[in-house]
């Protein structure tokens, strides 16, 4: 199992509707193959970040098998707009 770990720093005030957004795109990312579950935690102290917490079977079905999808369309289309910078991502065994 892998682990996918996101930091996403997000527009001020656009809290509310990025958690919106990212219900809609929780179902979209949970079509992916490989796909096992997400956890979503919000900073304490930058209120405006979160991280989450992506498990997959294997790496490939992150990188290469949801990256490069359609589904990955969707899933950016959705929460993509509400990012202040590009997201930090580093996997984890």
């Amino acid at each position: 199992m892998i682990l996918e770990l996101a930091t996403i720093d997000i527009k001020p005030l656009t809290n509310e509707d990025f958690l919106q957004a990212l219900e809609q795109a929780k179902g979209v990312i949970s079509k992916a193959k490989g796909f096992i579950r997400i956890e979503v935690k919000t900073c304490i102290e930058q209120p405006n970040r979160y991280v989450l917490l992506i498990y997959w079977e294997t790496l490939e079905d992150h990188t290469v098998g949801f990256r490069e999808s359609e589904l990955f369309k969707e899933w950016r289309a959705l929460i993509g707009p509400f990012f202040e910078n590009p997201p930090f991502v580093q996997h984890y065994r």
